[in-house]
Formats: structure tokens, sequence, C-alpha cells
């Protein structure tokens, strides 16, 4: 039985279209992606700005008739689907524009297709079998499974990027510390031997 469930999962998996991609984003400049689709396809989308500024990016989407779909002005995160009315080429474009000196680091996810039933003969008015109940049970924990994988490796990414911030920062700060604590003891060294050098000035005048 195991081994079916297998089976039907990896089949099911295939009339899936998905695609996840980290890509870089610099200042004053957009990036865009492309998609052929026919009519009625839905395709959803989940974006994530993991570095650079205030971790904002602009996004839109637009139809084959370049009609826009999706509009969203510095935005950190937000997901968007849709279903297609015509057949042509989707994009996908986000812009850093607004922004001078900050660069950006953007997690996409692109997913297309609609949902088949796991099982050919799911819909009928009949129970389900203990095999076929088994069978939707592991698609349903691999399915939160993938999405809690996802969310742990975007937040791992964006923790380990603040950190190694936060790392340099406090080693610019050391090094800056060292250097004014070693310009104070020079100071210091040298206004205690301009004290004795003008005490022995007044006792030599004195004599």
């Amino acid at each position: 039985m195991r081994h079916a469930c297998l089976l039907i999962l990896a089949v099911y998996v295939a009339f899936v279209d998905a695609s996840e991609l980290t890509f870089e984003l610099p200042d004053n400049e957009n990036q865009c992606f492309y998609e052929d689709l026919d009519q009625g396809a839905k395709f959803e989308m989940d974006f994530q700005v993991i570095v650079g500024g205030n971790y904002d990016v602009d996004c839109f989407v637009t139809d084959p008739m370049n009609n826009v779909l999706y509009q969203e002005r510095k935005k950190q995160y937000d997901s968007f689907s849709h279903t297609t009315t015509t057949k042509g080429v989707y994009k996908v474009c986000f812009s850093n524009e607004f922004s001078t000196f900050s660069h950006k680091t953007v997690y996409l996810d692109f997913r297309t297709g609609e949902e088949i039933p796991l099982l050919p003969d799911m819909n009928r008015a009949t129970a389900l079998t203990q095999m076929e109940s088994a069978c939707m049970s592991i698609h349903e924990i691999l399915k939160v499974v993938a999405d809690s994988q996802t969310r742990y490796r975007l937040r791992e990414a964006l923790d380990r990027i603040r950190a190694e911030d936060l790392n340099e920062r406090i080693s610019y700060w050391s090094i800056g510390e060292a250097i004014i604590l070693f310009v104070v003891s020079i100071g210091q060294v040298l206004m205690l031997k301009s004290f004795f050098s003008e005490k022995k000035i007044f006792l030599a005048t004195s004599t």
C-alpha cells in the first residue's frame, strides 16, 4: 500500500509546474520573468525581499495585452493568484528603481496548473478506501512540510544576513574603539611629558 501511495503522489506532482528562485535586484533597475500560459490556466506566485534596504520592492503582473493584473509598490512580501482569460505570455516584473543605493535580493515562487484530483475517481459518491485515505493524508502532510521548509529557508536566510550585518557593524565599532583608545593614550602620554618639560624649564629659569 505504501508503494502505491508514493506512486500516485509522484504522478500527481508531475501535473504541477512550480519554479522557485532567488535573484539579485540592483538599485535603479528592474527585472522581469515571462511565462507562456494557455487560456483558463491558473497561476499563483509568492515573493519576499530577503536582503537590502527596507526589504521592499515594486511588483506588477501584466497579461499578453499588457493589461495590469497586479501592481503593488514597496512591498516586503505578498501573494497573488489569477486564472488567465487569454492565451499568451504573462509577465512578472520587480522594480528597484526607487532605490538609489540599496541592493535587493528577492525570493520568487511561481506555480501554474490546477490541482488535479489525487485519485482518478476521488469525486465519486462512495467512501474512500483505507489506502485512498492514507494517500490523501500523506499528500496533505507533504504539502504542509514543503510550505514549512520554504518558510524556514527564508527565515534562516534573513536571520543569517542580519546576523552577518550585525557582526560587521560590531567589528567596525570595535576597530573604531581601539583606534580611539590608542589616540587617547598617545595624547595622555604627550600631555604628561609636556607637564614635566614645563617644570624643567621653570626650574632652569629660577636658578
